[in-house]
């Protein structure tokens, strides 16, 4: 434990820059696991211009009413 309230400050700050960077390489992990189902679901083979529209209606008619409509 710190001796002094300065060192302590320093010490929280510390574990606090190291729990930044675990949580950008755990979204960096993430990112990673999402582009690879998006790959395996075959959705990289799309050319350009039709995944994109593919991308913008389910911008627009929103994640959930996606799933739901794939669901029926």
């Amino acid at each position: 434990m710190a001796k002094t309230l300065e060192q302590e400050r320093l010490a929280l700050e510390e574990d606090e820059r190291k729990l930044q960077s675990r949580r950008k390489m755990l979204e960096e992990k993430e990112r990673e696991q999402a582009i690879t189902l998006v790959e395996r679901a075959g959705l990289l083979k799309l050319d350009g211009k039709r995944l994109g529209a593919l991308m913008d209606r389910i911008k627009t008619l929103g994640i959930e009413a996606v799933e739901k409509k794939l669901a029926a």
